[in-house]
């Protein structure tokens, strides 16, 4: 009877182990969540020290510092030190942070070492930096936008997203640049000035997220917020070599409460927060945080952030690029080089022509310019700049001129484009696709003249800003370096599966590398 009880305990114990390493590989998978405790390896009769990740601090990935923190191998005041340290030595160049928020940093590290030190649950972020694009309400502060005019308008609560990073333990050390209502592919404004990419300050950082993609890049803070309406997280992503997702509209609760009025409806279901970071593996994580409930947004959706892995190879379409759009040698080669990068990682690539792009990009125009016309112009073009003025002249110029009818065919129109793609994703659960067909374009080219704006949104630019119709979710991810300039890749998926977008450009980044480490040896 003994051996029998024996053999039963010896047996769950086998079971319970086997079901404990099952689960220790699931979470270091980063499906689930990107943050694992660091391994420990343990001398007989002593316990060995946490490992630091490489290099100096404000080159760890958000993932690495989380860990570090939570072990106790670093503090949280240590780690936002190095952070500020790194904006002080490279920010006076680039203007990418524009607030700079080091004392309430610091403040909050120390608070952050007292509440490990107490014991108990941390946030996934715990200690971690980051910055916060200054477009969205923070608390206390003013919600500039980029308009000098919007000085008035001071956040009485932290934004949605903002409220989920700081629930979740994140530091903010600095607010990152934007355009005049973020409504430019490029990071200028009265208010703040120029941005320039840490890459090369002749070509753009873009826009609007442009602020928090040459932050992020150049090392300050380990996550970068970001929005997008029109391509201003992925456009910026592709300009500064970083990752980043525009998430399906509604994983992502938003709400500025310092706002005079509700957003129109369409901007709305077109418009995403987001993440834009180094590595994959932190903008899962920092999506993961992000996308946590609030009871402000009633748009927010409660979506599993993994769904079901589809069967078999994972087939990927190569968007078949429109005839009228002149493709540079360069991005043609990124593009191929992905692919490459996707097949040897078990995926199966064809180049195959997507769902109506041309139409589905005039429909994002016609509403989003019309429903601005209507219910924004005029209070904007008397707060903004002439450069404001001749960008916003440009994107006009494209737009069909809609009246009541037009506009109720044209979000009609919309939902056709939705459904054509989703049935589109039943038999290619992936698209991989250019995020601009040209070379990255200047600091202020979009004020050169309307003809320019209209070839940058509609000739180079089309496969970004088509998405945001559709609100779909996009990954960004950078694969090359032509001419020193970083080539990123998009990865389009359906509907609340950004895990299947996030898969794919991990696979490429696997390969391709993180390119902001090639960064840091020119900057420095």
């Amino acid at each position: 009877m003994a051996k029998k009880t024996a053999t039963k305990k010896a047996s769950k114990k086998k079971s319970a182990s086997k079901k404990a390493a099952k689960t220790a590989k699931k979470a270091s998978s980063g499906r689930k969540s990107a943050v694992a405790k660091p391994a420990r390896k343990s001398a007989p009769g002593r316990s060995a020290a946490p490992r630091l990740p490489k290099g100096p601090a404000w080159q760890w990935s958000a993932v690495e510092t989380a860990a570090a923190i939570r072990s106790g191998a670093i503090s949280a005041v240590a780690t936002v030190e190095a952070h500020l340290e790194r904006m002080r030595a490279v920010n006076p160049k680039l203007n990418a942070v524009v607030v700079d928020l080091s004392e309430e940093a610091l403040a909050a590290a120390h608070a952050a070492d007292k509440q490990r030190a107490k014991g108990g649950d941390l946030g996934l972020l715990h200690g971690v930096p980051i910055t916060i694009k200054e477009n969205v309400d923070f608390q206390g502060r003013p919600n500039f936008n980029g308009v000098p005019a919007n000085k008035g308008l001071i956040a009485p609560s932290d934004a949605p997203v903002v409220r989920n990073l700081k629930k979740a333990g994140a530091i903010v050390i600095g607010l990152t640049n934007t355009p005049e209502f973020s409504f430019r592919g490029f990071t200028d404004n009265p208010l703040h000035g120029l941005t320039l990419n840490p890459w090369d300050p002749d070509i753009t950082c873009g826009g609007s997220s442009g602020g928090a993609g040459s932050a992020v890049a150049a090392g300050i803070g380990t996550i970068a917020h970001g929005n997008d309406i029109g391509g201003s997280l992925r456009w910026p992503a592709h300009c500064n070599g970083v990752a980043t997702i525009k998430p399906t509209q509604g994983r992502i609760p938003a709400f500025n409460e310092s706002a005079t009025a509700e957003r129109p409806m369409l901007a709305h279901l077109m418009s995403a927060q987001g993440p834009l970071a180094r590595h994959v593996a932190d903008v899962r994580l920092a999506l993961e945080v992000m996308s946590q409930r609030d009871p402000r947004d009633p748009w927010w959706v409660p979506a599993p952030l993994v769904g079901e892995r589809p069967k078999g190879p994972i087939k990927v379409a190569l968007a078949k690029i429109p005839e009228d759009m002149d493709v540079d040698p360069s991005v043609s080669a990124a593009l191929r080089q992905a692919a490459d990068h996707l097949e040897r990682s078990g995926y199966r690539v064809s180049e195959v022509e997507v769902p109506d792009i041309n139409g589905v990009w005039q429909t994002w125009c016609d509403i989003i310019t019309n429903e601005t016309v209507v219910m924004q112009e005029a209070g904007m073009l008397k707060v903004t700049s002439e450069d404001f003025h001749k960008a916003w002249g440009g994107m006009k110029a494209k737009a069909n001129v809609l009246d009541l009818k037009g506009w109720m065919q044209a979000t009609a129109a919309r939902n056709g484009h939705i459904r054509a793609w989703q049935l589109f994703f039943e038999q290619y659960p992936v698209v991989l696709a250019p995020t601009t067909v040209k070379p990255t374009p200047g600091p202020r080219e979009d004020t050169i003249s309307a003809e320019r704006v209209r070839d940058i949104f509609w000739g180079e630019i089309r496969f970004i800003s088509a998405i945001n119709v559709l609100g779909l979710p996009g990954a960004v991810v950078p694969v090359a370096l032509h001419d020193g300039k970083p080539i990123g890749v998009q990865l389009i998926a359906g509907r609340y599966r950004e895990d299947l977008a996030l898969d794919a450009a991990a696979a490429i980044e696997k390969r391709a590398g993180v390119l902001a480490r090639q960064l840091w040896e020119q900057m420095s």
